[in-house]
C-alpha cells in the first residue's frame, strides 16, 4: 500500500490504496472501478444524491442503509458495494467521490496509463484530436488518455494538463499577458 500513497494521499487515498490490495488480491480490479465509476456517476446526476452523500444530518446506520438499498437498485454488488457500505459506515461518504478518483487513479498508474486534459473553447475535429493525442504520447508514451473539456471562457487555443504539468497557449491568456504588459508600459 506504501506505494500508492506517493500518487494519492489523504483519507480518499487511504481508502482507495486499501480497496486497491483488496481488488487486486481477489482478480476485481477493473469490476470494481467499474461500479465506483457507475456510483460516481450517479452522485453527478442525482442532486439528491449528491446532498445525501454530504450531508452530516443522517446517522451512520442511515447512510449504510440507504446506500445499500440504492447499490442493490444499480446492482453494484460484492467488493464494491462491501467498500460503500463501510464508507457509509464510517461517515466518510463525504469523501466518497474523492476516493473514486484516488482509486481510478491508482488503477491508472498500476496500468501505465498518464491521464492528460485538454481544455479547448470549442469541440475539436477529429483531426485536431489526433494531433493533441499524437502530441502527448511524444511526451507521455503510448498509453496517454486525453480527456477533452470545452470551455468557451478561454477564447481560442488550448490549455493541457499532464500530470502535475500545465501548458497553457490559450487566447485568454494571451491577452492577458498583454494587458499586463501595457499596464506597466502605461
Amino acid at each position: 500500500m506504501a506505494e500508492h500513497q506517493a500518487h494519492v494521499s489523504g483519507v480518499a487515498g487511504r481508502y482507495a490504496g486499501a480497496l486497491y490490495d483488496l481488488a487486486s488480491e481477489t482478480g476485481s480490479v477493473d469490476s470494481v472501478l467499474q461500479d465506483l465509476q457507475n456510483f460516481d456517476r450517479m452522485i453527478e446526476e442525482s442532486a439528491d444524491l449528491a446532498r445525501f452523500v454530504r450531508s452530516p444530518v443522517f446517522a451512520a446506520d442511515e447512510q449504510v442503509k440507504a446506500i445499500g438499498a440504492l447499490l442493490d437498485k444499480a446492482g453494484i454488488k460484492g467488493l464494491s458495494a462491501q467498500f460503500l457500505k463501510l464508507v457509509a459506515s464510517r461517515r466518510r461518504l463525504f469523501a466518497v467521490r474523492d476516493m473514486v478518483k484516488a482509486y481510478s487513479a491508482i488503477v491508472d498508474h498500476a496500468n501505465g496509463v498518464v491521464r492528460a486534459e485538454a481544455i479547448v473553447a470549442e469541440q475539436p475535429s477529429e483531426k485536431v484530436m489526433d494531433g493533441i493525442k499524437a502530441a502527448l504520447k511524444d511526451l507521455a508514451g503510448d498509453k496517454v488518455v486525453v480527456d477533452v473539456t470545452v470551455d468557451p471562457a478561454i477564447i481560442g487555443g488550448i490549455v493541457v494538463k499532464l500530470g502535475s504539468k500545465m501548458v497553457d497557449a490559450s487566447l485568454r491568456t494571451k491577452l492577458n499577458g498583454i494587458r499586463i504588459a501595457m499596464k506597466e508600459v502605461g
